[in-house]
């Protein structure tokens, strides 16, 4: 097992793609083990970790995230955003923020979220005299909210792992997602004040008002999903079907998406499907080899020696969690770690929707953090900016999203009260 974990720890080192770490790992600890027998069940296990329906919202909310950009619904985002808060010192920031949010309801990935708006955020803000690592840091955070505001791959996977109602989460989501961005507007306007930056002169009612009437059409897709799934007219996994079709007909409407341009949206969404599901049941077989070895009782069986207090409890697990979060990549840590946590929660009282909520925004959090963090490496390549100083640049927004984290889990009302009181 130690030369398996040396293995693991190199391949990460050598930016290893993690699903190709997690299964060669995996094969080489059974190789070692002596146990060959179990290679020939690998493949079932590989199978077993995708065999779920509700995975199926996975492919559809990226598809239905891809008929949304091509329909021309970033650039109506952004327009709309500037309308609201461009005026302001630092409006080209809270901009990103806000278009980040509202992107959020639609795409639900970081990554794609990172990628998408450093392209677009990025030459903008440095023309407007932002420095280009405070640019890219900024689009690099508020991407975070992507699998925070529903809908959320991760929340998908969690329901999935711990048998948690997905709607549910999906509802949890939406306050924590809320906070995190106030905290970001809040840190803008500081550095904003701190720094001076110019204000710009706000635009007339009348365009504030076309901009909303544009951008409508678009803001229905994420009320769709959450008034199907409070009123029982889908579950979460048909409301990702619905999604498509209205993302479709809303693309189609704003007369930028072209039928000749399906086939490319499905070709992505195929690919980036398939990136997943690789991940998913690679840490499934990774899993299973953790079970095999008895650490995931192990860990609980440390864990619950440390501390009887669950507010203890919640501390450690958001250190282990932050550490993990900066070698791993989220889905495939999700993936591994939910088992060994779940058995937990009973016994020491813990929510498990509060607790998901936890565990995705921490994981969440490893994106922005090195030496593995996805997100840091991809507004580091499309903002053109060195890597140390965007990971200098990126500290406060840390900070901040750590103290969110903090009062998401001390404070289990700011999580629970929407599911519970509309569910």
């Amino acid at each position: 097992m130690i030369t398996a974990s040396m293995l693991f720890i190199l391949l990460l080192l050598l930016q290893v793609p993690i699903s190709f770490v997690l299964g060669i790992t995996t094969i080489i600890y059974i190789l070692l083990s002596g146990n060959e027998g179990l290679l020939s069940t690998a493949p079932q296990r590989l199978y077993s970790g995708l065999e779920n329906y509700g995975l199926l919202a996975i492919p559809l909310f990226m598809m239905a995230g891809e008929l949304m950009n091509s329909g021309g619904i970033t650039k109506r985002l952004i327009d709309f955003s500037k309308t609201l808060v461009g005026h302001f010192r630092g409006g080209l920031a809270y901009v990103n923020v806000i278009s980040n949010m509202l992107l959020a309801s639609i795409i639900g990935s970081a990554t794609a979220q990172i990628a998408m708006m450093s392209r677009v955020m990025v030459p903008s803000m440095e023309k407007e005299g932002y420095s280009r690592e405070f640019s890219a840091s900024t689009t690099a955070a508020a991407g975070l909210l992507g699998p925070i505001i529903p809908p959320s791959m991760l929340f998908i996977i969690y329901g999935v792992s711990s048998g948690a109602s997905i709607g549910k989460m999906f509802l949890a989501g939406i306050m924590p997602g809320i906070l995190l961005g106030l905290a970001f507007a809040l840190l803008i306007a500081y550095v904003g004040f701190k720094q001076q930056w110019p204000t710009h002169k706000r635009a007339p009612f009348t365009v504030m008002v076309k901009s909303f009437f544009n951008v409508i059409p678009a803001l229905l897709v994420p009320v769709i999903i959450i008034a199907g799934i409070l009123s029982g007219a889908f579950t979460p996994t048909e409301s990702a079907a619905i999604a498509c079709v209205v993302a479709l007909i809303v693309g189609l409407a704003y007369k930028e998406l072209k039928w000749k341009d399906i086939p490319s949206i499905m070709i992505n969404t195929a690919v980036s499907t398939a990136t997943i599901t690789m991940l998913i049941a690679m840490a499934n077989l990774f899993g299973w080899m953790l079970s095999f070895e008895q650490i995931p009782q192990s860990i609980a069986s440390w864990m619950m020696s440390l501390t009887d207090n669950p507010w203890v409890f919640l501390f450690i697990v958001n250190i282990f969690l932050l550490i993990v979060g900066m070698f791993m990549d989220g889905i495939a840590a999700l993936i591994i770690l939910v088992p060994v946590f779940a058995p937990l929660l009973a016994s020491y009282g813990i929510d498990p929707i509060h607790f998901g909520i936890i565990i995705c925004i921490n994981l969440t959090i490893g994106l922005l953090t090195p030496p593995v963090g996805a997100g840091l490496y991809i507004a580091s390549a499309l903002g053109n900016v060195k890597l140390e100083l965007l990971t200098k640049a990126i500290l406060p927004f840390l900070a901040v999203s750590i103290a969110v984290l903090l009062i998401i889990t001390y404070w289990p009302q700011m999580v629970l009260w929407i599911p519970n009181s509309l569910q």
